[in-house]
């Protein structure tokens, strides 16, 4: 049976979710996927063990009855024993009435059954009512069966980890559809990157989210870990979350990213008024507490727990304001030397009262170490910008940052998006950066000691301190009025253009001393792109960073055929980061951040199938490939095109030529066709097209047009048999290229992005300058004196005049 891929997956649980979707929001319906999902992994691997245990027994010499009993011992099993209430068969095959009650007694009995499970499932309640009525029996069969069409046991994935990274994408998902209240227990990963990578966690410590929400921060913390070398099971993760469903999602992301033993609690109260960590009547503490808590909350102080945390003072119960009571909480649960990372609303950097006596507090006692502006739209639900604050304990600031204060503003380094902005490996590492060396970078980061802050009354707006306003674009007056382009405009680009290998002089004629006017090869705005995307010297410089990329990888290539594991990744990641960073370092086009993203990026994409070529070598890749492209095929609203994979452009490189010319042929014998029947029904009195088709002419071409569309459907047709043959075919040095040529095509293809970016910001130089002095004041006074006159000329014809 062919393995499951991440894709494969990907689209039988976003087609569950299609079960629910649209009766009801995703908010609501979430738990019941990911309660099913739970129920379908449990019940198929506990079959898949069970039956291994029954094969043990016999080989005992057990009986077959003996065997069967003794397997019904829960000791025997590695995940989860699963009792026969809550096993697969039995819910898809005797559960058609109550089956809201059926399923959530099935959850009772596995939660019952295992230590690991206490007290999650009950949170998801397949009764629960939504508005006036709950799912239907019929709702609930449908999702059943659909859970029913994939079988869920390790044994049959493409790496370890898959329903973990599959689990992640379903809770990305949800966020995606439930907008604001995704926010609520979502974080974007690339944020949370950031935030751990500044948090840096190791081996030994422990970590703490006081609103986990579905556990990202601990998943990625000890992640990090792990790519850093280090062993992530060393690491205590601990966390808590107010909303008991959204607790349970982050215990089953927990279980199925294998941390079976985070500390993870729950309560109805939340953090500020009911802490759940306390040992021996006192609050627990953490080397590193990481969390994005929900933004501008109101809480009520009376009578809440260990006071002494608010040392500082309490913000207004009312009013939305408890966003610095969750960071003194932070800040009391923080071992000496710890570290503090945590996402906040602006408005707790400059606003006055009792927040302003809070930031007296904090900066007298030297707690904030860095304060990081980031871009608009980064999280669910709201434009609104946050920042990222990094506080330490009292005393446990190194010596070179005491008394000194930190400003980052990456308020303009993300990548746009559509719904959502996105930062991007370069963005986080350009941050990251900053943050350990500390030190001025003009533009984006400046060191502010305590003086200066209190001058500013303790205001820690941070554009105050770093100002990423760009500069106004220069208007020449003169040249504006008599032409000419300022050669000092020009100067001014002068490290872009070098950067791009772009000598500008071949583009402009020199007017005087001080102006240059566009040369002839220039006789339109949309020439200049075509000019320099055809320059010697931008061709050249970009192809340098192709040939350094080519050269780099034929001197790694080989560190892939040594993969044994997905453990083996780890040094890998860590020994191409490095030489892919020093292999590029000199070709001038690529700042070191976009250098850096380009290897991170192609990492991050490229892990599920590095993860599948660790676990199954080179042909078991190209077979995850294949029945990916085959599963994408069966589906009617496939997201990508099967035929556009890589593994059939590999594979099939002349049939998919054949099939675009086919689809040519389609396109335009569709097009004559249009056009000479429009012409036919032109009204009368108009003259007929010159090249007007015949109706015999009309006759074959349409005649034509349903062989070719015939053809091509036929051709078609055969692309999954063709797909198949082909990859059977392949010997294991075929297999080899093939992988290897694909992911070095996806890093081109990551490099070719950046360098792309690059060339239209050159282009973007040269538009501005047409549009700005191409045609000057006295140029447009010439043109509206001709006008005039023309203008005159007719009304006198007219008898106006």
């Amino acid at each position: 049976m062919p393995r499951l891929t991440l894709p494969q997956l990907e689209r039988h649980l976003f087609a569950a979710a299609d079960v629910l979707r649209g009766s009801m929001e995703a908010s609501a319906y979430k738990e019941y996927i990911f309660g099913m999902l739970f129920l379908k992994y449990a019940s198929d691997q506990f079959e898949t063990e069970q039956k291994q245990v029954i094969a043990d027994q016999r080989s005992r010499g057990r009986s077959r009855a003996e065997a069967e009993q003794r397997a019904e011992s829960p000791s025997f099993y590695k995940t989860f024993y699963v009792p026969q209430r809550a096993r697969w068969d039995q819910i898809r095959d005797h559960l058609h009435k109550a089956v809201g009650s059926g399923l959530n007694k099935a959850l009772e009995e596995l939660e019952h059954s295992n230590r690991s499970l206490d007290g999650v499932l009950q949170h998801i309640d397949f009764n629960r009512k939504v508005g006036q009525s709950s799912m239907s029996d019929k709702k609930l069969r449908e999702l059943i069966m659909h859970f029913n069409k994939v079988p869920l046991r390790q044994q049959d994935f493409e790496f370890p980890d898959l329903l973990g990274a599959a689990y992640e994408y379903l809770i990305r998902d949800f966020a995606d559809s439930a907008g604001k209240k995704g926010g609520e227990f979502y974080t974007p990963r690339d944020v949370v990157r950031l935030m751990v990578q500044i948090a840096d966690p190791h081996p030994g410590m422990s970590v703490y989210d006081p609103c986990t929400g579905s556990g990202g921060m601990l998943i990625l913390s000890k992640e990090y870990v792990e790519e850093s070398g280090g062993d992530g099971r060393n690491l205590a993760l601990a966390g808590q979350e107010k909303d008991g469903s959204v607790w349970a999602i982050s215990k089953m992301n927990m279980l199925l990213h294998g941390i079976p033993d985070a500390d993870l609690r729950n309560n109805d109260d939340g953090t500020l008024e009911d802490p759940a960590h306390i040992t021996g009547g006192e609050l627990q503490r953490f080397d590193r507490v990481i969390t994005n808590p929900p933004f501008s909350m109101n809480y009520v102080a009376d009578a809440i727990p260990f006071p002494e945390r608010f040392r500082y003072g309490y913000t207004p119960e009312k009013g939305k304001k408890a966003d610095l009571m969750f960071v003194q909480h932070m800040l009391a649960v923080t071992r000496p030397g710890g570290m503090v990372t945590t996402v906040m609303p602006h408005g707790v950097l400059f606003r006055s009262g009792d927040e302003g006596r809070i930031r007296t507090g904090f900066l007298n006692d030297d707690l904030i170490e860095a304060v990081i502006g980031l871009g608009p739209q980064l999280f669910y639900g709201t434009g609104i910008p946050a920042c990222i604050l990094v506080l330490r304990p009292v005393g446990s600031k190194p010596a070179v940052r005491r008394g000194k204060v930190l400003f980052i503003n990456a308020d303009r380094d993300y990548r746009e998006g559509r719904a959502q902005n996105y930062l991007e490996p370069e963005h986080i590492e350009k941050i990251v950066s900053a943050y350990r060396s500390f030190q001025d970078v003009p533009g984006f980061a400046r060191v502010v000691d305590r003086a200066e802050l209190a001058e500013n009354d303790d205001n820690l707006n941070i554009r105050r301190y770093v100002d990423t306003t760009p500069d106004p674009e220069p208007q020449d007056v003169r040249a504006h009025l008599h032409g000419g382009i300022p050669v000092s405009e020009i100067a001014d680009k002068a490290d872009l253009f070098t950067a791009h290998g772009l000598a500008p002089d071949r583009f402009f004629v020199p007017k005087d001393d001080d102006y240059v006017l566009f040369a002839d090869v220039v006789s339109e705005r949309r020439d200049l792109r075509r000019l320099i995307e055809s320059d010697p010297g931008v061709v050249a410089a970009e192809s340098a960073v192709d040939d350094a990329i080519d050269l780099w990888w034929e001197e790694q290539e080989g560190r892939f055929d040594k993969l044994q594991s997905p453990g083996d990744l780890v040094d890998l990641r860590k020994d191409l980061i490095e030489t892919f960073r020093d292999a590029l370092a000199a070709t001038p086009l690529l700042d070191p951040f976009a250098i850096r993203g380009i290897i991170a990026s192609w990492w991050g994409e490229s892990l599920p199938d590095l993860k599948a070529l660790a676990t199954h070598g080179y042909q078991g890749l190209i077979e995850a490939w294949v029945t990916t492209v085959l599963d994408a095929l069966a589906e009617e609203k496939a997201k990508v095109n099967p035929l556009d994979h890589k593994v059939a452009r590999a594979l099939l490189p002349e049939y998919l030529d054949q099939l675009t010319g086919l689809e040519g042929d389609v396109a335009e014998l569709d097009s004559t066709i249009k056009a000479a029947t429009a012409s036919d029904d032109e009204e009368d009195g108009d003259e007929p097209a010159e090249e007007a088709l015949s109706s015999t002419e009309l006759k074959k071409l349409k005649s034509k047009l349903t062989a070719t569309k015939k053809q091509l459907k036929i051709e078609k047709a055969a692309f999954a048999d063709r797909l198949a043959a082909a990859s059977s075919a392949l010997d294991d040095t075929s297999a080899r290229q093939i992988v290897l040529d694909a992911l070095e095509h996806d890093l081109l293809a990551e490099a070719n992005d950046r360098i792309t970016r690059h060339r239209r910001a050159v282009i973007a130089a040269f538009d501005t300058w047409w549009d700005k002095y191409r045609t000057p004041l006295s140029a447009l006074e010439v043109e509206r004196e001709a006008a005039a006159a023309k203008l005159a000329g007719f009304l006198k014809e007219l008898g106006y005049a």
